[in-house]
């Protein structure tokens, strides 16, 4: 299928200008840039920005029916060649349809980088998934697999990174603030961990008990704060190891975009071998661990030998560039699309 080059895309997904949504670091903001810097003209339509502000009480939900029409207006002139939907919500499924009749040719895409195995992300993604050309999913195996045998194909999108979002280089220094990072939403909420059903405050007091003098991070957990936005990504640039551990470890090369701002910074990661992502990196780069106990080795070894975490942050983030630079993902959904990239066959590692 031939494509337009540049393209004209409008990426319909959270931009959001409020406070503690305003995260800098998502994958939105990623694969927009990702696609200017592969040459395309780029219109982010923030689906939920634009509801709060189309009625006087600024809340999102007074405002769905003029968010949709506005993105029809908008895309009735711009005449886009692609439109992607990014967690868009606040888009309605006959928007979609109504998108293809304004815009014959257009082609539509959807992304979602939420966990598969919550319901009610399923029952969103399938809502529009027939409407759509694609699905990308930061999923792949055979969890994606049945997804993209319902109604519509899908295809693994991983999570980008981007050198003007992770700028740090953690692994050029020896003498960073803090020896272990582990950032948490809920402390309490259970995960999946080596076999064990476990929550983050019980894993980070089991790392404290062992490791008294281990200078951590642990935003969310035991009374810290959590960080986001711009605090998030500046303490992401004081810390040796990071501790990368989502809610399931069983899904395959499921993960949090943690692992992109943690490998991004140049922070030597260590992960649960279960969740696949040795396949596409080696130990050398990522470190894995199979055990609680392997796990506990790990972080004595690694914080008290900086020259190996230096020079394994520095493999892993050359690595994780090399592959899923933003560029190098947004041109490859872009492939995907316009079916020049068979997404079954495409291999990452060059």
């Amino acid at each position: 299928m031939m494509k337009p080059r540049p393209l004209r895309i409008v990426h319909v997904s959270n931009f959001s200008m409020r406070p503690k949504g305003a995260a800098y670091s998502s994958v939105s903001f990623k694969l927009s840039h990702g696609l200017v810097r592969a040459g395309h003209n780029v219109f982010n339509f923030s689906d939920r920005d634009v509801a709060r502000a189309s009625n006087p009480f600024g809340a999102r939900k007074f405002g769905v029916a003029s968010a949709n029409n506005k993105l029809l207006d908008f895309c009735r002139d711009f005449h886009p060649d692609v439109v992607l939907l990014g967690h868009a919500d606040v888009i309605r499924p006959p928007t979609v349809a109504d998108l293809r009749r304004i815009v014959p040719t257009v082609r539509i895409a959807q992304w979602n980088v939420d966990p598969l195995f919550e319901d009610d992300n399923v029952r969103r993604i399938r809502g529009k998934q027939a409407l759509v050309d694609y699905t990308f999913i930061s999923t792949a195996g055979p969890t994606l697999s049945e997804i993209g045998a319902a109604d519509g194909p899908a295809a693994f999108l991983p999570n980008p990174v981007d050198d003007s979002i992770e700028r740090g280089r953690n692994f050029e220094r020896a003498d960073l603030p803090y020896d272990l990072f582990y950032p948490v939403g809920d402390q309490n909420l259970i995960r999946e961990h080596v076999g064990l059903r476990t929550r983050p405050s019980e894993i980070v007091n089991r790392i404290r008990a062992k490791f008294p003098k281990l200078r951590g991070l642990f935003p969310g957990i035991g009374g810290q704060p959590h960080l986001f936005g711009t605090p998030y990504m500046d303490a992401l640039e004081t810390v040796a190891l990071g501790l990368n551990l989502s809610r399931r470890n069983d899904v395959y090369l499921y993960s949090s975009d943690r692992l992109a701002h943690l490998l991004g910074n140049g922070v030597t990661v260590l992960i649960d071998r279960a969740c696949g992502y040795h396949d596409l990196l080696s130990e050398d780069e990522l470190v894995g661990y199979s055990s609680e106990d392997e796990l506990m080795e790990l972080i004595g070894a690694f914080a008290t030998d900086p020259a190996r975490r230096m020079r394994v942050g520095k493999q892993g983030w050359q690595a994780y560039r090399s592959m899923f630079d933003s560029r190098i993902v947004a041109e490859y959904l872009v492939g995907v699309l316009f079916q020049e990239i068979d997404p079954a066959s495409y291999r990452w590692r060059r």
